[in-house]
Order: structure tokens, then C-alpha cells, then sequence
């Protein structure tokens, strides 16, 4: 793993202290044996101790070789670079991850599951996996993961090898190396072989630890003969024979039953000159472990330590889990006593411990945890006491048996190694959501008097909220587990009653009827309503139920119920507490209502919303001032201003004038302030103080602007004038540039307090109007007055600050600026910035003054560190042509900004300037790197100021710039393109980058033949994909059809954007792409199975199913385990279905269900209908069977199965079986909504007369016998539908009572009415049965019909007939009318209805149900 790190030096230990020398007794401390990881992968002969890539780590370290820290599984680099950014952002990422998993290793040895997902899909996120990320993820996959099955640990490196591939990472050696190692890890089953055909089918070559760890997978297979093969490779390679083979030989043997063998093989290594390590007798101590022979163990174990090879507490673990898993558990005790304890040894055991579990082995789990040290606990908080959890944990999430989990919580109790072990299971089960054995360890906290406490139940109650009651362990429901979780499972709240009646719960308790309040608020507001009106009820505070009221108003069309609770929250004291108003804590309720609505639902329910304060009016029912403004503000922010005029409705009317809520008539503003000024002298006549009503007036005045009256107010009360009233005068006099009045009157408010101060924003208008008018001295007093009354200004301020000086700039000049600037920044009042120092060179620039210009901004840099407007200045200098200035400018910079600053500053001007050779040799000026904020800030200047020609410029001159990032500059660009719709520009831009894309490749690969240009695109330095969907959203704008030259695999994504979205293109891209498909198959190049599958889905979309399964078929020769995605099986079964390859589209279909997917509803509706056409009646039933075992409902169509399974009768000619079909459906009480209006319509389409007699004659049967008149009414439906009019005439004279289906006639009207060119249809049901319906309606139909035409003159003469006739026009007619009228560019002759037509629509529903239920 050292390819994973930037460099050894953080190494705590030096490289020689683990130097093992080949051919010599030389043997240091093995890097793997330092290592503190998890314990339980099986690693015989290589690697069997986990190491991990982590530096700096006191117990896993890097393995290396001689003199040196090799690095053996260095990623190759890929052969096109991505860009400087790209990079970055990888190393960064990777650092990122590595530092994550570093910190989880160094304190537990091991890391999680959710940590290794949560970095791989941050990985996956970023679309750019590296080598080195890739390799740290997969070799995650192995024993550092304990706490998952080894074979859940393979799936999951299965996955991430997939993904990463799919995203674009390319694989080496290292990696497959590493997949190899959580194999071994894993003790997965696989074939060597096979393995090593793949690697060199992918032109991977195998190094010497690829052979030592499929010579391992051999052995530990106990398949000497295979292993044997690869060391023949190995020979003929001239690779060195190390330890680690011998040591998979050791193991080899003893797996192939030949233990004597194993124990020869040290003689073997030590002929070889290789003195046998510590992992040679762990080998052979897992070896006799696996058999059980502990005299051998015992006798190995004596032999390591004469041979001066000690064995540290890490590597009688492995042996421990070896005898474990082999079923010897009496002999665990006698390895576990041999243990030192050495440092780490808790991390090292819990991580053994975890292992045995996963394997079933938890009582020598157990053993070994209260084998713990107790000298290590001693230091442990009470807190932290508790290092049975992560055992404890464990054993839940891998269901060991209660028995076994009790017995373990007693022991840990009794030992003092948990505080509360059971109480933590139980937490654990919660959690993973184990009802069963929740509710059993709940029982056992009742056995041993513990408490159970009634939020034990909730997880449980989510999921199974009948079937679990807590009053079965004497367990009380509070409130919060009633009204959450037991009674919303009921139908109703009587069955609730009955079933906590039934389980012991009081209904009179408190908690109960607070329960039952906020079950009635979220499901029924009448009922709720009823319950509160009821006198024998005790009020509940509304604070204990309002957020389930404020959910049941959002959620609830209960109009009614809803403003009488609402009258009932502003009249009904009771639901507050003391001294509080019901008005005004009804509007808080009204302002909490619409606040908890998202935006997206306030918009939904605009109507609704709008006719709830409609009704709320009509109540009488008022809210203050203060409640509507912040209403107003909530509608405003969720963009819903509409609204706002409703509320204004509710407004107390004594409020609204005074708070300034609406602008009043000019008479109004008069008679208010003649009301003021009238009570201004009653006051004086009483002698009383004005000082109130005179600060209203002035108020009022201001908002008017009428400064005049102002002046004349203050002259006549002078001496009532008080320092607010001074404010208000003051900040109206700056706002009317009265410069002379304001000075006075702050001298005058001076002189009466000089104490006071001014708020800030008055402050600065004043300094504003003086500086304006000449008056810098008093400016500048007026500044220190705030000092002085420590005035704090806010970012805001400093902002007003900015924009006074630049309005000084026209009218004052430099010397008035630089005389405030001076003032505020020697004061303190603000800190020297850019943006305050720019106004000073702003007014040279102004004045054309360069020179002055450039010599404030140095004086300001030399003051401040700052360069204000340098930019712009130098532009200016360039434009003139003084070369003079512009040197001192570029020197000056050089030396206070360093070089390439002042090279990007002329480069930038030149830019500017249109200077663009000038601009060229700047940029090309020889170790010019690229500065990423400085480009970034130019960029962003064209695109504000659309300046697309020198944008272009600037990509362009970067081309060859050094680390730029030409993904960030192509997208400038197009931002630029989006921004002015420029989709040529794009277009030519987009061009431009393939053709730079172009000469990356060729420079970044040794090509040695042309066909090398189709390297992947997803490895160039520009992201293809990207820039064409951008590409294509301009062209769409643009209506252009493009002519794109797309490249190999890179390209196929937006060859399938393009077909899956639509976009008009001049290529037929799916033939496109799948011709490329096919030529880069050829060339044994494969793609990733999402490419695959969207392709397939582009292909099937057209009906193209032979190419599509061609491509499948490819797909699959690359990728063993590729399956069709559900959209694609989808498709498949469709096209299928069309082209009448029914038996393939019924396979396609059970192949899905059996893979445990659900099929969409379209496809299995298309299967149905050609089984239909078909006549395969067998084959309905079988699918119909099918849909009924999903879990996952449909919503099919409740006549899909019927009708066509009639259909495939009639196509079988077999009519007697659909008339029995039709008469069950019919006369079938339950069905009374059913119709086989489908049957019939597809008989008269295929004219089959035959099969149409014998329905039409079963239906006047029905009619004539048994009264049943909706078969006879279907058919003449289907009949005028399909212009059969002399047809239809002769059903209804058979069957007169089709003319009395009211409901069913004027469906077909409604129907008709909603699309255009139906107008004759609605005529012939009218001349057949002119009176089935009321006049009103029938003309509303008929208007809708009309203007669905666009036919305004019938509209007129229709609109003109119903006057004539007395009909009332209903306002959506109306509505309708009106529009139409304006479309022709005509004046409505009549008041157009002023709400919506969704508004009308709803009134006019609303209306007609309120008729039908009068009739009924």
C-alpha cells in the first residue's frame, strides 16, 4: 500500500530496523507484525498479518525490502492527465479519506462499514476516482472490516471494483493485487486461473506478489498441484522464492491432509538459506490448530521462542480464531492465558472478539472479553465502563440466541464491566429494528424489576402498531406514544376506544384525552370541532395540540370545520393561559399556519388558503396590524404575494391607516392629519404635553415627504420639540438635499441635549448632504461626533459609507475625499479597505488625472497595504499610451507584488484594451504559471460585463499556460454563451476544446497508430460530457441543429443525452453510438454496464430490438454479472409486446419478477393487451396471477385482465365465453363503476359484425330482462363516438332507457367537450336526446367547446341564445368568453369575472355536488 502515501518520512521507525534480507538469518521486527488491525482473515503464506495504509501509526506499519521502503503496489499513473485541478481536488479527496480511515484504525484497529460506504460514494460523487482511491477502498474490503461476513465483505468489493471501473479509474497490477488480498482475506472461492486470464485478457501483467497470492489461494484450497503450477511461472520468470511462499506451502499441506509436510517445509526454507520468520509458525501453529493437535501447538509454540522468533500476543489471537472456527473451544483457554498484554492488546482482542461472533463463535468471544486486563481499566471513566457495548452490539446485530445475550448481560454486570448491559441490548434491537427480540428483553427487564419505560416501544410501535401493547409489560402509554403511534393505526377512534378499553388503558386519563385531541386534529376536524364545543369536554391548551392541528389544516379540505375551530381559537379564553387574548393568540395560531407550510404547498393551496380567509372574513373575524405584516413578510418570502391582499381583508380597519399598512386616498391622508393637528391643539389648549402627538405628525408627515408642512410645524411648536422629532427632521431634510435646514436643526438638537446621538444611518445621510454642498468641515465634525458617541458601524454601514464618498466624487473631488477618507479611517470609525480607498482614485480617474490617479493608489498602498482600482488604472495608462506612467506602475507593482502579479495586472489591461498580440507575449513569457484567483476574477469581469470577445481571447493565450485548468476556462465561455444566447459561439467554442482535447492526447500517449485517437475521452483534460450538455441546452434555446464529431467512449454519454432528452440533431445518434459500440467492441475495448444499459434503452425506444439484445449480448461478454436496468427490462417487454413476440415478453417479464424487480405498469398493460389480440387467454391468467403475488401493488387497471382476457374469446371466436364475461361484470352488484366500453370499442374498430350483434343483443337482454341499462348505454356511447349516429339512433329505440342514463351522457359530454374538434358529436347526443340533461348545463358544455375550437362567433350566438332564453351564463363560462374575446384582439362586452378559472371551476364542483346531494 505504499503507492497510497506522498512519502515514507513520517516513519516513526527507521527503514533498517524492518529490513528482512533474503539468504541471510539477518531478520528484523516484520512491518506486518507491528500492525494492531483486526484479527480473523485467514492469510495463509502471504501477508498474514493485515497492514493497512497509514503512516506514522505505532502498530501497523508499510512492508519493504532491502535498505529501503518499497513501494509494491505503486499505481500506474493514468496516460492522459486530468487537469491541475482535477488533481487537486483528488489529493486532496484522498487525503481526506485517508485521514478518516487513519483516525478509525489508530484507535480500534479496524473501521466500519458505514465510514468505507460513506467515503466510497463521496468518491463516486466526484466522477474522477483515482488509482490511489481506488486501491484504498478495495483494500478496506478485507479483515479491517470484522464486524461483516467475509462474504458480504467480497460483495462489497465486487461493487466498488465495478463502480469505480464504471466512473473511469483504471486498474493495475496493484490493483488487482489488492482484490486478490481480500480474497485471501475473505477465504473466497475463486479460480487462479481464471483470475490471472483476466488480468492479461485487460493487458495487466502479473508481479511477483500476484504470484505469491495466487499461490496462496491454491493452498489454502490445500491444491499443492495448482500452487505448484504458478511456482513453475514464478521459475521461469526468475522470481525470487520468499518466505511468504513458504509459508502458503506450510499452509498448503496441512489443508491437503498432509501436516507432515508443512512441518518439513522449515527444513526446506532453511536449505534455502531463509530462516524461518514468526509468520512461518503462525502457519504451522494454524495448521495443528486446524486439527485440533495441541501437543504439537504447545511444541511449535516452544520451538518459535528457542529459535529466538517471539510471538507476540496478535499472533496467538490468529491461532485462538483458528481453533474457534475448527470447533476446538475447550483448548482457546490455554492460548488465552499465554497472552502478555502488550500494548494494544484491548483493540487487537475486541477485533478477535468481533471476528469469532461473525463466525457463530460467541462464547470464546466471550472468554476472551472477560479475560480483558483489569490494570487497563482502571484509568477508565465511569462513563466509558462499559466495554461489553461493542460485544454486546455484535451479538444483536448477528441474532444470537436471547438466552445466550441474557446470560452474557448477567456475567458483565456481576464482573463490573457494563453499567447496564441489558438496558443497552435492548437500545441495540431498538435500533436494528428486531421486534421479537425486543419485546423479549423487555420482558426480561420486567423479570429482573427493571423499568420499562413507554418510548421502548415506539420504534416497534412504527412498524407494528396493533400487534405490540405496552400495557402487556405494565407499561402506561404517555401522550406522545397514543397520539404518535397507537391511534392512528385505528379506522376510527370508537375502535381505538374499544381496544385500550379491552388492554387496561384509563379513557378518562389526561393523557388519553390529550391523545385523543391530537389524533382528531390530524384526521378529523369535525369531529374535533364537535369535541371542543362540547361544554362537558375540558379545554385542552392549545399549546398542547397546535402542531397537530396546523397538520391537520394543511392536510385537510374540511372547509368548514376549518374556520369554525379558527372562531373558536378567537373567541374561547380557555385555550390559553391567564392575560393572554384569544384574538391575539388566534392570529399567532393564523401566522404559525402559514410559517410551517413549505413554499411549494402555499403555492398548491393558493385557492384553498384564499377562500379560508375568505370565510374568515365573512366571520367577523379580524387580526392585527402586526400578525399581517408577518404573514405578508412569510407570503412574500415563499413568493406567493397573491395572497396578500386576503389577509390585508382580515385587518382590524382601526389599524390599518394608523400602522401604514395601505397608502390612503389623498381626502383620507387630509382628514388624518386634520385629526392630528386638531388634537395637537386641544392639547395646548389643556396645557398638556405634545411632545407624543407632535412625533406622530412628524411621522406621517415624512412618510408624505411633505418637508414644507414639516418646517411650518416645527416653527409653530418650537419649544415642544423633542430629540426624536429633531431625528425625524433631520434625516427628512438629507433626503430632500435641504442642507441648511439640516445643519440647524442639529445644531438646535445639540443645544438641547448634546448628549444624544443619532442612529447610524442618519448619521451617515448627514454627512452625505454636507459633503455634497461643500460643507467638508462640518462633515468632518459630524464624523468625530461619532467617535466621540461611539458609534458601532455595521457591515451595512461601511457599504453607505462607500456610496457617500462616491457621491462626493462628482461634486467635491480628491481633496474632499481624501479629507474624509483621512478623518474616518484616523478615527477608527472603519478599517482602511479596497472598496473605501477606490473613490479617491475614482475621482483622478474621472478627471482623466492618470498620474494622480496612480500616485493615491501608491500613497494608499504604502499606507494601507492596498492597490485600489490598479486595474483600471493601468488600462487607462495603455489606452494613452504613456509609457512612461505605465513603467513606474509596472514597477512599482513588481517590487511591492512580486512579478508575475504585475505580468497578470498588463497582461489583463492588454486584454482590456483589445491589445491582443502585446497580451500574447505577457502570457507566454517563459515560467508563467497559471493563478487560478487571478484568471477567476477576469473571467467573472467579462461575463458582468458581456465581454465575449476578450474572454475569448484570455482562453485561448491560456492554452499552453502552465497548470491551467482548461475545464474552468471552457466554462467561462459557455456561462458567457448561456448568458447572451449566443449558441453559435458555444458551438464554436465547444469545437475549439475537441480540437485542444486533440493535442492532449497526442502529447500525453506514445501513439503508435492512428486508431489511438480514440482514446477515452473521460480521461482527457476536458470533461466532454459536461461541456455538451451545456452545449445542448444553448442549441436547444437556439432551435440549431449541430453537427457534433464525437469521440469514443466519452462521447457515448451524450449520444444517449441527446436521444433520451429529445434534442433535434442532425446525426442519428442511438445508430451512431451503437455503430461506435460496435467498433470499439472490436478492438476489445468495454464499457462501463450503465453506458451499456442506456444505450439499450435509447435502442428499444425506437424498436430497435435486435440490435438492442446484440448489444446486450456484448454487454455481457465483458461484464460476467451485467444485467438489463428495470427501465430497460421495461422497455424490452413493450417492444416486445409490438412486435407481437408475446412468449419472449412473458419470459422478459418473469425473469424480472424472479430477480425480485417490479415491472411498470405500462408494460405489463401493453403484455395484456397483445396476449389480448393474440387470443392467448392461458397466458392473461398467468400474468394476472403473477401481478396479484407482487408485494408492491400496480394500481392496474380493475377491467385490464377482463377485457382482454373477452378480447382473446372473441379473437378464438368463442363468444358464448365473453357473454358470460359481460353478464358477471355487469350484473355483478359490487361492479356497479365497471364498463367493457373497451371491448366494444375494439369490436367496432375491427368490424367484426358477428361479435358486435352478440353483444349488442346480450346488453338489450340485460336491459329488457333484468334492467340493467349500462351495457346498452356503453355501446350507444361507442357508437356516436364513432360517428355510427344512424346506429346509435337504432339502439335507443330499443332500448329507451339509455336516454334516461343521465350520469353516463353527460360523461361522454364532459369528455367531449375538453378536446377540440368534437363540437359535432355533442350535436348528435343533443338531436338524439335533447332533453337528458338541464339547459344550463348543456350550454356550458357547449361554450367550453367552442372555445376549445377557438370558434368566437358560435361562441357569441351561443353566448346571445342564452340571454335570449333566460339561461343563466355561470361565471366560468363567462370566464371562458372573455378570454376568448381578448385573443381576437376584441373588447369584452361584459365584466369579466376577476378570480381564476381554477377558482370558478372549483365554485362551480362545489355547486353541482351540493345539487346531488339535495337530490339524494
Amino acid at each position: 500500500m505504499a503507492a497510497l502515501f506522498r512519502s515514507a518520512r513520517l516513519l516513526k521507525y527507521k527503514p533498517s530496523c524492518l529490513v528482512e534480507i533474503t539468504g541471510t538469518k539477518s531478520t528484523g521486527v516484520s512491518a506486518g507484525r507491528l500492525y494492531s488491525g483486526a484479527v480473523g482473515g485467514r492469510n495463509p503464506g502471504v501477508c498474514p498479518r493485515q497492514t493497512f495504509p497509514v503512516l506514522n501509526a505505532p502498530r501497523y506499519l508499510l512492508p519493504c525490502t532491502t535498505g529501503l521502503m518499497r513501494s509494491y503496489a505503486v499505481a500506474t499513473e493514468r496516460k492522459e492527465e486530468a487537469s491541475a485541478a482535477v488533481r487537486s481536488k483528488q489529493a486532496q479527496q484522498f487525503d481526506w479519506a485517508l485521514g478518516k480511515l487513519d483516525s478509525s484504525v489508530r484507535r480500534t484497529g479496524r473501521i466500519t462499514k458505514t465510514l468505507l460506504l460513506r467515503i466510497f460514494h463521496d468518491i463516486c460523487r466526484t466522477g474522477y476516482p483515482s488509482g490511489n482511491q481506488a486501491l484504498l477502498l478495495l483494500r478496506s474490503c478485507g479483515s479491517l472490516l470484522p464486524e461483516i461476513p467475509p462474504a458480504d465483505r467480497t460483495e462489497l468489493a465486487h461493487h466498488i471494483w465495478e463502480k469505480l471501473q464504471e466512473l473511469g479509474a483504471q486498474y493495475d497490477v496493484s490493483h488487482y493485487n489488492a482484490l486478490l488480498k481480500v480474497y485471501l482475506q475473505n477465504e473466497f472461492k475463486f479460480s487462479p486461473m481464471d483470475f490471472l486470464a483476466k488480468m492479461e485478457a485487460k493487458n495487466t501483467h502479473p508481479n511477483r506478489v500476484t504470484y505469491q497470492r495466487l499461490i496462496a489461494a491454491y493452498c489454502q484450497n490445500g491444491d499443492i498441484e495448482g500452487a505448484s503450477t504458478i511456482l513453475g511461472f514464478m521459475k521461469s520468470k526468475d522470481l525470487p522464492i520468499t518466505e511468504s511462499v513458504f509459508n502458503s506451502l506450510v499452509t498448503g499441506h496441512a489443508r491437503a491432509g498432509d501436516i507432515e509436510s508443512s512441518k518439513n517445509i522449515l527444513t526446506v526454507m532453511r536449505n534455502a538459506g531463509i530462516e524461518p520468520g514468526p509468520d512461518t509458525y503462525v502457519s504451522l501453529l494454524n495448521a495443528y490448530a486446524q486439527n485440533g493437535d495441541m501437543e504439537n501447538v504447545k511444541a511449535t509454540l516452544e520451538a518459535a521462542e528457542s529459535a529466538d522468533c517471539s510471538l507476540m500476543d496478535r499472533d496467538l489471537m490468529q491461532v485462538i480464531f483458528t481453533l474457534a472456527k475448527a470447533g476446538h473451544h475447550q483448548h482457546t483457554s490455554e492460548l488465552v492465558e499465554r497472552m502478555r498484554h502488550e500494548r494494544g492488546y484491548i483493540p487487537d482482542a475486541m477485533n478477535l472478539c468481533l471476528s469469532l461472533i461473525t463466525h457463530g463463535q460467541e462464547d470464546t468471544a466471550f472468554h476472551i472479553l472477560k479475560s480483558f486486563p483489569s490494570l487497563q481499566l482502571d484509568n477508565v471513566s465511569q462513563d466509558s465502563l462499559n466495554l461489553g457495548s461493542f460485544f454486546l452490539r455484535h451479538c444483536v446485530t448477528m441474532e444470537t440466541s436471547l438466552e445466550k445475550i441474557g446470560q452474557y448481560c448477567k456475567e458483565l454486570q456481576e464482573a463490573n464491566l457494563h453499567t447496564s448491559p441489558l438496558i443497552f441490548a435492548l437500545s441495540c434491537a431498538l435500533e436494528s429494528k428486531k421486534t421479537a427480540m425486543s419485546i423479549e428483553m423487555m420482558k426480561m427487564l420486567k423479570d429482573q424489576k427493571m423499568p420499562v419505560r413507554p418510548h421502548f416501544f415506539w420504534p416497534l410501535l412504527t412498524a407494528h402498531v396493533k400487534d405490540k401493547n405496552p400495557t402487556d409489560l405494565d407499561v402506561a402509554p404517555d401522550v406522545d406514544t397514543l397520539s404518535t403511534y397507537i391511534l392512528p393505526a385505528f379506522p376510527s377512534l370508537e375502535e381505538a376506544r374499544e381496544a385500550l378499553k379491552d388492554a387496561g388503558v384509563s379513557l378518562e386519563s389526561e393523557g388519553f384525552l390529550s391523545s385523543e385531541v391530537r389524533s382528531l386534529a390530524l384526521q378529523d376536524l369535525a369531529g374535533l370541532h364537535t369535541l371542543l364545543n362540547d361544554p362537558s369536554f375540558s379545554t385542552p391548551e392549545l399549546m398542547s395540540f397546535r402542531g397537530s392541528l396546523i397538520m391537520g389544516f394543511r392536510k385537510s379540505s374540511d372547509m368548514e370545520s376549518m374556520v369554525k375551530i379558527t372562531q373558536l381559537l378567537f373567541q374561547n379564553e380557555s385555550f390559553y393561559g391567564e392575560n393572554t387574548k384569544p384574538s391575539e393568540a388566534g392570529g399567532f395560531f393564523l401566522y404559525n399556519l402559514i410559517e410551517s407550510m413549505p413554499q411549494k404547498e402555499v403555492q398548491e393551496q393558493e385557492d384553498k388558503l384564499r377562500k379560508y380567509f375568505s370565510q374568515l372574513r365573512e366571520q367577523n373575524i379580524t387580526i392585527s396590524a402586526n400578525i399581517y405584516r408577518g404573514i405578508r413578510n412569510v407570503l412574500e418570502a415563499q413568493q406567493v404575494p397573491e395572497l396578500i391582499k386576503d389577509v390585508l381583508a382580515l385587518v382590524d380597519p382601526k389599524e390599518k391607516v394608523f400602522n401604514g399598512i395601505t397608502k390612503a386616498p389623498a381626502t383620507e391622508t387630509e382628514n388624518k392629519l386634520m385629526t392630528l393637528e386638531k388634537k395637537l391643539e386641544e392639547l395646548k389648549n389643556e396645557n398638556k404635553p405634545l411632545g407624543s402627538t407632535l412625533k406622530q405628525i412628524f411621522h406621517f408627515l415624512a412618510a408624505e415627504e411633505n418637508l414644507q408642512r414639516a418646517l411650518e410645524l416645527k416653527q409653530q411648536h418650537e419649544d415642544e420639540m423633542t430629540i426624536a422629532a429633531y431625528a425625524i427632521l433631520i434625516n427628512l431634510c438629507c433626503r430632500h438635499d435641504n442642507v441648511e435646514e439640516a445643519l440647524n436643526l442639529k445644531r438646535e438638537m445639540s443645544r438641547m441635549d448634546s448628549s444624544v446621538a443619532l442612529d447610524a444611518n442618519k448619521y451617515i445621510a448627514l454627512v452625505k448632504t454636507l459633503s455634497k454642498n461643500g460643507k467638508v468641515e462640518e462633515a468632518v465634525d459630524i464624523l468625530k461626533e461619532m467617535k466621540e458617541k461611539d458609534v458601532v458601524l455595521t457591515d451595512i454601514h461601511l457599504t453607505l459609507l462607500f456610496h457617500t464618498l462616491n457621491s462626493v466624487v462628482a461634486k467635491g473631488g480628491a481633496d474632499v475625499i481624501r479629507r474624509l477618507q483621512d478623518t474616518i479611517f484616523t478615527l477608527g470609525l472603519a478599517k482602511p479597505t479596497a472598496n473605501l480607498c477606490s473613490p479617491l482614485v475614482t475621482a483622478y480617474l474621472d478627471s482623466n488625472d492618470l498620474s494622480g490617479a496612480l500616485d493615491a493608489a501608491i500613497e494608499c498602498h504604502q499606507r494601507y497595504k492596498l492597490l485600489p482600482r490598479i486595474h483600471d488604472i493601468i488600462v487607462g495608462l495603455v489606452q494613452q499610451g504613456d509609457t512612461e506612467l505605465l513603467q513606474k506602475a509596472m514597477d512599482f507593482v513588481s517590487q511591492e507584488r512580486g512579478e508575475m502579479t504585475m505580468l497578470y495586472d498588463l497582461f489583463f489591461a492588454f486584454l482590456q484594451t483589445g491589445r491582443y498580440r502585446e497580451a500574447r507575449k505577457i502570457i507566454e513569457t517563459p515560467g508563467l504559471r497559471a493563478r487560478p484567483g487571478r484568471l477567476h476574477w477576469y473571467a467573472e469581469k467579462c461575463i458582468s460585463s458581456n465581454q465575449m470577445e476578450s474572454l475569448e481571447q484570455m482562453v485561448e493565450m491560456t492554452s499552453k499556460l502552465f497548470e491551467c485548468d482548461r475545464d474552468e476556462m471552457y466554462n467561462y465561455v459557455l456561462r458567457l454563451c448561456k448568458d447572451t444566447n449566443d449558441w453559435q459561439k458555444a458551438e464554436a467554442m465547444w469545437t475549439k476544446m475537441q480540437e485542444e482535447n486533440a493535442w492532449y492526447d497526442h502529447s500525453a500517449t506514445t501513439q503508435k497508430t492512428k486508431s489511438a485517437s480514440s482514446a477515452p475521452a473521460s480521461n482527457s483534460s476536458v470533461n466532454d460530457t459536461d461541456y455538451n450538455v451545456k452545449l445542448l441546452t444553448l442549441c436547444k434555446r437556439g432551435k440549431s441543429k449541430v453537427n457534433l464529431h464525437l469521440t469514443a467512449i466519452g462521447s457515448l454519454n451524450i449520444l444517449l443525452y441527446l436521444e433520451l432528452t429529445h434534442v433535434s440533431v442532425l446525426l442519428p445518434f442511438t445508430v451512431e453510438a451503437y455503430g461506435m459500440v460496435k467498433e470499439i467492441n472490436k478492438n476489445g475495448v468495454a464499457l462501463g454496464p450503465a453506458t451499456y444499459d442506456q444505450l439499450i434503452r435509447a435502442l428499444l425506444s425506437e424498436g430497435a430490438i435486435e440490435e438492442a439484445l446484440a448489444l446486450k449480448d456484448i454487454a455481457t461478454s465483458h461484464i460476467y454479472s451485467f444485467k438489463l436496468s428495470d427501465i430497460a427490462t421495461n422497455l424490452l417487454i413493450i417492444t416486445q409486446s409490438k412486435k407481437g413476440q408475446t412468449e419472449d415478453a412473458l419470459l422478459s417479464l418473469k425473469s424480472m419478477l424472479q430477480s425480485d424487480h417490479v415491472p411498470s405498469k405500462l408494460a405489463v398493460t401493453r403484455l395484456v393487451q397483445t396476449l389480448g389480440s393474440h387470443g392467448n387467454v392461458g397466458n392473461i391468467q398467468e400474468v394476472e396471477t403473477l401481478m396479484k403475488g407482487l408485494n408492491t401493488p400496480l394500481n392496474l387497471s380493475s377491467m385490464l385482465f377482463i377485457n382482454n382476457i373477452a378480447l382473446a374469446h372473441i379473437k378464438n371466436d368463442d363468444l358464448e365465453s365473453v357473454v358470460e364475461i359481460m353478464e358477471s361484470v355487469y350484473q355483478n352488484p359490487d361492479s356497479a363503476s365497471l364498463s367493457m366500453s373497451f371491448v366494444f370499442r375494439k369490436v367496432l374498430e375491427d368490424g367484426n359484425d358477428k361479435a358486435f350483434d352478440k353483444l349488442s343483443a346480450t346488453a338489450e337482454r340485460l336491459a329488457n330482462h333484468f334492467a340493467c341499462y349500462r351495457p346498452a348505454a356503453d355501446i350507444f356511447i361507442q357508437l356516436l363516438d364513432m360517428d355510427k349516429v344512424e346506429d346509435a339512433k337504432f339502439m335507443l329505440a330499443r332500448c329507451n332507457a339509455v336516454a334516461e342514463q343521465k350520469d353516463i351522457l353527460i360523461s361522454f359530454l364532459s369528455k367531449k367537450a375538453q378536446s377540440p374538434g368534437q363540437l359535432g358529436k355533442i350535436k348528435n347526443l343533443m338531436n338524439l336526446i335533447p332533453d337528458f340533461t338541464e339547459k344550463k348545463v348543456l350550454c356550458s358544455y357547449l361554450m367550453k367547446s367552442h372555445v376549445m375550437d377557438n370558434d368566437l362567433e358560435s361562441a357569441k350566438a351561443l353566448h346571445e341564445q342564452m340571454q335570449k332564453e333566460g339561461v343563466e351564463v355561470d361565471e366560468l363560462s363567462l370566464k371562458r368568453l372573455a378570454t376568448l374575446y381578448r385573443q381576437a384582439g376584441e373588447t369584452v362586452p361584459f365584466p369579466e369575472p376577476p378570480e381564476s378559472f381554477k377558482f370558478y371551476a372549483d365554485k362551480l364542483k362545489e355547486k353541482l355536488s351540493r345539487a346531488q346531494t339535495t337530490e339524494e
